[in-house]
């Protein structure tokens, strides 16, 4: 379309001094006659676009130009710098080509103030592709099928992806499972042998999926716990409340969903960690402990 070449122009010429006639007719696939009106409107918009003839001429910005006319500030034209960014941070498809256009129209240096990567340490190209395959699929609503390691069995799943979703520094899918007649979470780093299917699927995308704090509160517990003070830098880095000990140790009190994640997450902290209520959850992970014991004995 006309209006997203003209768009592209000014970018170009944004991050370029000059730009010929005869490149950009190559980069549109479309005649130098074509570019040149494309200039002329941009000069009758406002654009200050000129041309210079000669060796090393072509078509210029105004060296100052930058999108002024703008109604955001300064400081908004930073936020929504920063706000892109953390997008880029999160997403399993590095492109950052919506940061450098917006950061060249705004015309900003200043954008460089934070680095964010929420990314794991451990290779995760076979989440990448998981990712793609499942954008296509939800853009195209396209039914995808796929096992699915949970914490007690692995099971084929055949799912209408509604929704990819970032919530815990992981990513999931949101999708309507065909297998349990109702809407699920899915981690992505648990989908193996994903396939799109030919198959279409009309079912809507509901307007709010993370409703609160009440998406994940399936089976929630609270737990106590108390945390030797060799654990301080854990609890500073993990939990917004705690209570500090006279003797140093740390009372904690959480909620999170009962499952084996939930006994994984407290096997971590080792030697330094007590759950104090509720009851049974002691007896569990004593029972654990001692099969646990049981394979090295």
């Amino acid at each position: 379309m006309k209006i997203n070449r003209l768009f592209e122009i000014i970018y170009l010429l944004l991050n370029r001094k000059t730009i010929t006639a005869k490149e950009l007719a190559k980069h549109f696939e479309v005649s130098p006659r074509t570019i040149y009106r494309d200039v002329e409107l941009l000069s009758s918009a406002g654009i200050p676009i000129y041309m210079t003839k000669g060796k090393g001429g072509g078509i210029s910005l105004f060296p100052d130009f930058i999108l002024n006319k703008t109604v955001l500030t300064e400081n908004e034209k930073i936020d929504i710098l920063s706000a892109l960014y953390a997008i880029e941070a999160i997403t399993l498809e590095k492109k950052n080509t919506t940061v450098q256009k917006i950061s060249s129209l705004f015309g900003s240096s200043n954008s460089d103030w934070i680095e964010v990567d929420f990314s794991r340490w451990t290779n995760i190209n076979e989440e990448y592709e998981v990712f793609a395959l499942l954008k296509t699929a939800i853009l195209r609503k396209k039914i995808v099928q796929f096992i699915y390691h949970g914490s007690k069995n692995s099971i084929k799943r055949i799912v209408e992806p509604i929704k990819l979703c970032f919530k815990g520094q992981s990513w999931y899918l949101y999708a309507y499972c065909r297998l349990r007649n109702d809407y699920r979470f899915f981690k992505l780093c648990r989908m193996k042998n994903l396939t799109v299917l030919c198959k279409h699927f009309d079912r809507q995308k509901p307007k709010r999926i993370f409703d609160g704090n009440k998406t994940f509160q399936d089976n929630i517990i609270t737990l106590t716990l108390q945390i030797s003070k060799e654990m301080a830098y854990r609890v500073y880095d993990e939990f917004s409340e705690y209570e500090l000990l006279p003797d140093g140790n740390f009372k904690v009190t959480l909620s999170m969903p009962q499952s084996e994640w939930m006994y994984y997450y407290i096997f971590t902290f080792g030697e330094y960690c007590e759950v104090l209520e509720p009851e049974y959850i002691r007896l569990q992970i004593k029972e654990k402990l001692q099969k646990i014991l049981g394979i090295y004995t």
